[in-house]
Order: C-alpha cells, then sequence, then structure tokens
C-alpha cells in the first residue's frame, strides 16, 4: 500500500494540507469570538458557511472534472482555497471571515472529490488499501489542523488562515510538478448523475447516516471550545490528540475490525459507541478534564467510522465512483453545515448540555439508519472483482453510460 506513484503522494500531500482547515479554525474560535464581539453562534457561522457550500459545490465536482480534466480541477480547487483562506485572515469582521470561508469550501469542494477519485484511480493495490491512504491523509491533515492553529493562533487569530495560504501554495507547486496531465473522462458528468445515483437504496442509507453521524462529529468540533474555555494552543493540544487517535485508528483499527467483524457490524457499534461518548460529554459538560478526555476517545470512534463510511460509499451502488462520492457527500455535509450553528445558538439560549445531547441523538439515529439499511448493503464485503464486475454492468442504467 506504501510503493505508490509519486503523482499519488503528491495529491495525498495536497489532501493533508486540505484537511487542515478543517480543524485548524477550532482553536481560534473563541479568539474570534473575544477579539471580534462575537456570539457562539456567530462564530460557528464558519463551519456552516464552509461545508454548506462544500456539500452544495459536491454536485459540480463531477462536471467539472469530467469536462477539464481531474489534475485542472486540483489545481483550480488548491488555488480557490489560497485565496478563500488568505481574505479571511484579512477580514475585520465575522460576516467577512464566514463568507471567504464559503469560498475556501468551494475550493475544498473541488480539491477532495476529485482527490479521492485521483487517488482510488492512481494507487497500487485494492480499493480498501487505496481508501486507507485517503484516510490517512486525512486523519494527518485533521491532527496536524488544530496544532498549527493553537500555534499561530496564540499569536494572532489571523496566522492560521494566511499558514493554510502559504502551505497550499506549496501543495500546487508539488501538485503541478508531481501529477501527470491527466485525461478528460470518456464522458461527461452531468448535475443529474449525483441524483439519479442516489436513487440506489444502499447510496442513499450510507449518505443519511453520514449526515447524522457527521452531525454529531461536528457539533463537537465546533461546540466544545466554548465549554473548554481554554488558550487557543491548550485547545489546539487537546484536538491534536483527537486528530492523533482519528489517524491511528482510521489506519490501523479500522481494517483489522473490518475484516474480523465486517463491515456493517463494526459501523454500527462504533456509532453506537460515539453515541456513548457524546452523552458523557452532556452529563459533564463543566468538566473540562471529561470533556477533554472524551474529545480525544471520540477521535478513535471517528477514525473507524471515517475509512469504513468512504468504503462503504465507493461499493454501496453500481455507479462511477466520482459519482458515488459527490453524491454521498452531498447529503452528509448538510449535518456537517448545520450542526455548528444549532449547537451555538442552542448553547446560549438553553444550556451549554443540550448541544451535546442532540448530538448524541442523531449519532444514535444514524446507527438506526444503517441497521436498517443492511439488507441493501449485503455485497459490502465482497471481492472487488466482483463489485466491479457488478459496477460496469450496472453502469450504464444508472448514469447514462453507453460503456
Amino acid at each position: 500500500m506504501w510503493r505508490q506513484p509519486k503523482a499519488v503522494w503528491a495529491v495525498a500531500f495536497a489532501s493533508v494540507v486540505a484537511f487542515m482547515g478543517i480543524g485548524l479554525v477550532d482553536p481560534i474560535l473563541k479568539p474570534i469570538a473575544d477579539n471580534l464581539n462575537a456570539s457562539p453562534s456567530q462564530v460557528s457561522l464558519l463551519f456552516t458557511s464552509y461545508m454548506a457550500v462544500m456539500g452544495v459545490a459536491m454536485l459540480i465536482t463531477g462536471v467539472v472534472s469530467s469536462r477539464i480534466g481531474p489534475k485542472r480541477t486540483l489545481l483550480l480547487g488548491l488555488v480557490i482555497i489560497i485565496a478563500g483562506a488568505g481574505l479571511a485572515g484579512m477580514s475585520e469582521t465575522v460576516g467577512e471571515i464566514v463568507g471567504w470561508r464559503a469560498l475556501w469550501g468551494l475550493g475544498n469542494a473541488l480539491f477532495i472529490a476529485t482527490a479521492l477519485a485521483t487517488i482510488v484511480s492512481s494507487a497500487r493495490g485494492s480499493v480498501a488499501q487505496a481508501i486507507i491512504l485517503y484516510e490517512a491523509a486525512l486523519g494527518l491533515g485533521i491532527a496536524v489542523g488544530p496544532l498549527v492553529g493553537g500555534v499561530l493562533g496564540s499569536i494572532s487569530w489571523r496566522g492560521p488562515f494566511f499558514g493554510v495560504s502559504a502551505l497550499m501554495t506549496v501543495a500546487v507547486i508539488v501538485t503541478a510538478l508531481l501529477l501527470p496531465a491527466t485525461p478528460r473522462a470518456e464522458r461527461a458528468t452531468t448535475l443529474a448523475d449525483p441524483f439519479r445515483a442516489l436513487r440506489h437504496r444502499g447510496l442513499l442509507g450510507v449518505a443519511v447516516t453520514a449526515l447524522l453521524y457527521n452531525f454529531g462529529f461536528f457539533t463537537l468540533l465546533a461546540f466544545t471550545p466554548f465549554p473548554l474555555d481554554m488558550s487557543a494552543q491548550g485547545i489546539g493540544l487537546i484536538f491534536f490528540g483527537w486528530g492523533i487517535a482519528l489517524a491511528f485508528t482510521s489506519v490501523v483499527v479500522a481494517p483489522r475490525l473490518q475484516h474480523r467483524f465486517g463491515t456493517l457490524r463494526t459501523l454500527v457499534v462504533n456509532l453506537v459507541l460515539m453515541t456513548a461518548t457524546l452523552a458523557a460529554m452532556a452529563v459533564w459538560t463543566d468538566s473540562k478534564a471529561v470533556l477533554a478526555s472524551c474529545v480525544v476517545v471520540a477521535g478513535l470512534f471517528i477514525g473507524v467510522n471515517n475509512t469504513l463510511i468512504t468504503e462503504t460509499v465507493m461499493k454501496a451502488a453500481p455507479v462511477e465512483r466520482g459519482v458515488a462520492s459527490a453524491a454521498y457527500s452531498f447529503v452528509r455535509f448538510g449535518g456537517a453545515a448545520l450542526a455548528p450553528w444549532l449547537a451555538g445558538l442552542l448553547g446560549e439560549h438553553i444550556n451549554a448540555h443540550v448541544p451535546f445531547w442532540v448530538g448524541a441523538a442523531a449519532v444514535l439515529a444514524s446507527a438506526g439508519v444503517l441497521f436498517a439499511t443492511r439488507p441493501h448493503l449485503a455485497h459490502i464485503d465482497d471481492d472487488e472483482p466482483a463489485l466491479d464486475e457488478l459496477t460496469d454492468q450496472a453502469r450504464a442504467v444508472t448514469v447514462g453510460s453507453d460503456s
């Protein structure tokens, strides 16, 4: 799995930097609120605008990539991220930052969906191994993001934004030099293709599962810094531990659990354990030690979930993998977009315990949806040659291809 072409490593490096953007702003949420006189719900819109635009933009990633090619799509996404992050760092109000984070989300959408498809198609080994490599990049980026955000945020809340712009500039150069020119797709993807893909109940069930799970995930990510009430560096270190736990389980633990217990059984149990962790945070919200510990423990469950859900999406429906990724991401980021704002609102108007209870309920509901969808996912653990044959046979019906 680790003996890959330079092109794969170039995309993986850029993915690390791209995923840093998710956790990078976490340590500076409270400093931004303090410096710009904003409420938790207003500052949480930094996540909401980013995720909402990313979710909607996922619908056009296949359209763009199939017309200009994966490499140009990746580079376009990276350039947009550079602009969005840099302009956010120069902002003077929360509203401006929220707006530029939305632009950042557009760039991330173009990059992330194309990066996954590029790694899966270019990497040596099986689809599962390629996804583990992608998740390793994701985990490393998420782990390093809060640490970089905490270090630069201790100097100024603007520092992390400028840091991302600088790192993304390096990623553009590396991708441009090491990723060979990629041809356009034989058939141009349309906006209707992701919606057609969602007709497959297996893919729709996994997407709704991810939406509800992401609701809990981003409640933890966006709201926890407020009851923790620590310095940017302190919060950065806690979420660095969270990211390390996530990276470890996504690469090392998830494949072993999948091999021993099967994908669906592992995911359902994992989601129930994630629910219990959020419930503990709801009960002991006033204890910083419990909150910090639960954040790191949650990383263990999130890592397993990310790897196995991503692999399940790639196999859930007999459609092109880029189309499946776009359809799934469009649905799941709906949960990610709503959760930060709602968590801040509930924390302001009721109390700090309620957001975690709502997040726990959402994750428990995701386990129920996945359990109900299991008849449509019976093939998930089949051998890949059989899955590829099924995909080839059904592609014409699903996405209108003549191949």
